[in-house]
């Protein structure tokens, strides 16, 4: 048993418990999470393991969330293959949830113990893959009310990155950008399902998004993509048969290394081509010269990893895509759920991800008794 201590905990826990007793000064067994000890393929059964871990302690900024639904992103694997842990430190994944406040710190605003929020968090602190996370409040919001758990933890982190893709990096305005073009490539994935959606529910914009398989055509057909072109083909014939020339604006998201020549030949001269992911080869950027073309990352980690003086703005967007989807305006992005919240099913989620399978996004929901 081990004692931790949190400051205005402000409520009771015995539904958690079974006893009356605030969780400042509750004795609390160490708590359930999923880790990595040493990078290792997926399929091997120690590349992700349960274990027990001390619960976390938070600063005067944070919250403490009992964690309820986790999603699984691309970025998971790419750490889990990448970032080695320090030498018996098991490291904990995770950058989506939804969960419960259990204790806020003393510069915190804007939350009380119980309410329900959901959050990507941040990449140089201990992800959420574990029964409480101490998260950063300016990186939360409060979680739609009309959405499961499960479909709530679809969201955070595509749409922080999808909305600061598309309004931040490429400066499209809301309710603007009528007679121009935005093609989407990747768009049946986790951040182009949200991107999708966005663009078209929120913008003038014509959404062309690019899908290779019949079930993640009729996904992203489903979200609102005014077309639907293959990526394993020639864009720009396929553009042409449309009845557009050239687009203004790309949104690369997978695979930007391949798909570089088909971009630069379909932007229009002066047009924007922003990225999220890691191109396995070097891009020309030399190619982009001609048209003048600008190039624009997206990392949406960005803010929380120099504590920008705008970081706060990842809970105000947090807040208005809730609203946005208690509305009907956005929908959660959910396509499947494991259950429980444990090594086992992490690994099969990683697996998924990695083979290129996730139409959507995947969530682990709820830890076992």
């Amino acid at each position: 048993m081990m004692r931790k201590r949190f400051g205005n905990c402000g409520v009771f826990t015995k539904a958690l418990f079974g006893q009356d007793a605030c969780i400042s000064s509750l004795a609390i067994t160490p708590m359930k999470a999923i880790a990595y000890l040493k990078s290792l393929p997926v399929d091997d059964a120690q590349s992700l393991i349960d274990v027990n871990l001390p619960l976390p302690t938070h600063g005067p900024n944070d919250l403490l969330v009992e964690v309820s639904a986790v999603s699984v992103n691309p970025v998971d694997t790419k750490v889990r293959r990448n970032r080695q842990p320090a030498p018996d430190q098991p490291e904990v994944l995770g950058w989506d949830a939804v969960g419960t406040v259990r204790s806020i710190g003393s510069a915190t605003t804007g939350f009380q113990p119980g309410d329900r929020v959901y959050y990507a968090g941040a990449i140089n602190r201990p992800g959420c893959q574990a029964q409480f996370h101490a998260v950063d409040a300016r990186l939360v919001g409060h979680a739609p009310s009309s959405l499961s758990d499960a479909q709530a933890a679809a969201l955070p982190l595509t749409s922080i990155t999808a909305w600061e893709l598309l309004f931040d990096r490429l400066s499209v305005s809301e309710d603007a950008g009528q007679g121009k073009r935005l093609l989407i490539v990747g768009a049946a994935g986790g951040v182009g399902s949200m991107l999708v959606q966005l663009a078209r529910r929120l913008t003038q914009l014509t959404v062309i998004a690019t899908a290779s398989k019949p079930a993640s055509r009729a996904w992203v057909e489903s979200l609102g993509a005014h077309h639907v072109i293959d990526h394993h083909q020639p864009m720009a014939p396929q553009l042409a048969a449309l009845g557009y020339k050239q687009v203004d604006m790309v949104a690369s998201l997978t695979h930007s290394d391949t798909h570089w020549a088909d971009i630069v030949e379909a932007l229009a001269p002066q047009g924007q081509v922003a990225l999220i992911d890691d191109p396995v080869s070097a891009l020309d950027i030399m190619a982009l010269k001609r048209k003048s073309l600008s190039l624009h990352w997206e990392l949406m980690f960005t803010r929380s990893l120099f504590e920008t003086p705008d970081m706060p703005r990842q809970g105000e967007l947090l807040n208005r895509v809730a609203k946005l989807v208690d509305a009907g305006t956005l929908k959660s992005t959910l396509t499947q759920t494991l259950s429980p919240i444990n090594a086992a099913n992490a690994r099969q989620a990683h697996a998924l991800i990695e083979a290129g399978q996730v139409q959507g996004k995947l969530v682990l929901s709820g830890f076992s008794a």
